[in-house]
């Protein structure tokens, strides 16, 4: 019998060429020892509300007024809920046209991406238009909407940062694109070196051409019963160039076959010159937590110019900052004030989130990405394909107008919620207890033997290098496993720390890291980082033969 559609075999290439490490193996052998009874610290992704960051008072106050609108009929509900609450719950029930159970617009509430835009014009000082503002549900998905209109097949390439967060490579997987990497330099913190960026281009353009040269359609002959007879010729990444002379002779011989008396038909070669098209950033970078300067952010931005790139900005962690020196500076900004021609020539894509930051609410799922120098008709074209899921979450859309139309001096609830965002009175202010747990997990991994950690500027990682003796390399090849994995599984089963391989985000070969949150609770990191210590003290005395280890 023929595979049935959803038969593994039968399956869509690309979906079985999509990898996503942060809920790959290790997660799965996670779950699995959770399931036994062992205690699992789940680190592999930044899910900051399960790691025990409790959620902010105010916005989860509105959000439940707009949630069960029947309290803001009830005498008693100011005994429950502060004015201000109850008043931001009637504000943005006004927005929707049937409370949170109806559909929004495909764009998201009007009245929201209005406030976004005024938030966007307040952190850039130039003013945002809310028309080329989109509310989504996470910023994942804005990514994975945008991509989808840029990639039009395997000749399109989207320049992504290594190491990067594989939403983009499996992404890029699915819709059958080209991932063009340009790799951050571990010793320079995670720097970009735009010289690298221009040789990953070019590298990427001489990577080949892949010639299609269609059907060849045999109709029956004039006076011959043969039946119809299709013969496939399908060349492709030709990078010699005889051969690709040679598929260019072919197939200047079948279209000319295609005059001749027999009627043969041939479909149109199609050359496939892999063209690079997009950039993605991630500031502050995830796993590997740097923060761009501004000068960086010009040279990108000029490049993008140079190169007709459009430049999709990842900027979900740009209220995760742990360091002084480099604040976060939005591209929309750097390209604003680079002035005329870029700041009306460049194609910017920014993205946000409701899930990162001080809120951290990764399970609502409401993200947002804004629109520069995009022609409207394109937009229209977005607008479209967002209207085939009719809506985004509403709930998160409150959740998101509340993030970037925060309280402010001389409100009931200011004062609370700054001492939760920040540190005000109290010591673990969400903001600066990050601030703590990012020293001391990059301390404790300098402390230990053959690792090595950059400071985590921002975001909510950290990603040091685990120099692996050859040994260790050896054990975790006769396993079947990467070697990072190996560790890591090791690591996963002798302390319940769950980490994600650096396999998973790429890397330099014959160099090895893993990732992990920040996001633990900071009472419990000493413990963590001690056993983590002792482990890879145990696992280095074990592999080590003292004749060297793998180094960048």
């Amino acid at each position: 019998m023929a595979p049935k559609a959803l038969d593994y075999e039968s399956l869509n290439e690309n979906v079985k060429k999509v990898q996503y490490a942060v809920r790959g193996e290790l997660y799965l052998r996670a779950s699995e020892l959770q399931k036994e009874g062992k205690k699992i610290i789940f680190t592999n992704v930044g899910n900051p509300h399960a790691l025990g960051q409790k959620p902010l008072t105010f916005p989860r106050q509105v959000v439940a007024l707009c949630q069960a609108p029947f309290l803001l009929d009830d005498p008693n509900v100011g005994l429950l809920f502060p004015a201000d609450a109850i008043a931001r719950a009637k504000h943005y029930l006004s927005l929707t046209t049937g409370g949170l159970g109806a559909y929004s617009d495909s764009r998201g509430l009007p009245g929201v991406r209005k406030e976004v835009a005024e938030f966007i014009g307040r952190r850039d000082g130039y003013p945002s238009d809310p028309e080329l503002i989109f509310l989504t549900d996470g910023a994942s998905k804005g990514v994975m909407q945008i991509l989808n209109c840029v990639i039009r097949g395997e000749g399109d390439g989207v320049l992504v940062p290594v190491p990067q967060y594989p939403l983009y490579s499996a992404t890029i997987s699915l819709l059958g694109g080209s991932l063009v990497p340009y790799y951050l330099e571990e010793t320079a913190n995670w720097g970009l070196d735009v010289n690298d960026l221009r040789q990953s281009v070019v590298q990427a353009r001489s990577r080949g051409i892949t010639v299609i040269l269609g059907t060849l359609i045999l109709p029956k002959f004039i006076h011959s019963p043969l039946q119809d007879l299709h013969i496939v010729f399908h060349l492709k990444n030709i990078t010699n160039s005889t051969l690709l002379w040679w598929a260019l002779l072919v197939a200047e011989l079948l279209t000319n076959l295609s005059c001749n008396v027999y009627c043969y038909q041939t479909e149109f070669l199609t050359l496939y010159y892999l063209q690079v098209r997009a950039m993605v950033i991630i500031n502050p970078g995830n796993p590997t937590g740097q923060c761009l300067s501004v000068a960086n952010l010009r040279e990108i931005l000029h490049f993008c110019y140079q190169e007709n790139l459009v430049l999709l900005g990842d900027e979900v962690y740009q209220q995760n900052i742990y360091q002084d020196e480099r604040p976060f500076i939005s591209s929309r900004k750097v390209l604003m004030d680079m002035g005329l021609p870029f700041s009306k020539e460049i194609q910017l894509v920014s993205f946000h989130t409701v899930s990162k930051g001080y809120f951290g609410e990764c399970g609502q799922r409401g993200g947002y990405f804004e629109m520069t120098n995009i022609p409207p008709k394109t937009v229209d074209e977005i607008y479209k394909i967002a209207s085939i899921s009719l809506s985004p979450n509403v709930p998160a859309q409150i959740f998101m107008g509340l993030m970037v139309n925060p309280l402010k001096p001389g409100d009931i609830s200011y004062e609370q919620f700054v001492r939760e965002r920040y540190i005000y009175f109290d010591y673990k202010g969400i903001i600066e207890s990050l601030r703590r747990r990012a020293m001391m997990m990059t301390d404790g991994f300098n402390s230990c033997r053959n690792v090595v950690c950059n400071f985590t500027e921002g975001a909510m990682y950290s990603f040091p290098q685990i120099r692996l003796p050859p040994k260790a390399i050896e054990a975790a090849k006769q396993a079947g496993k990467v070697p990072d994995v190996f560790y890591c599984l090791k690591l996963l089963e002798a302390t319940g720390i769950s980490t994600v391989p650096g396999s998973g985000f790429g890397q330099k070969e014959g160099v090895f890291h893993l990732r992990t949150t920040i996001l633990p609770a900071e009472e419990d990191m000493p413990e963590i980082m001690s056993s983590f210590k002792k482990f890879n003290d145990e696992f280095m005395e074990q592999y080590e033969d003292h004749w060297g280890y793998s180094r960048m």
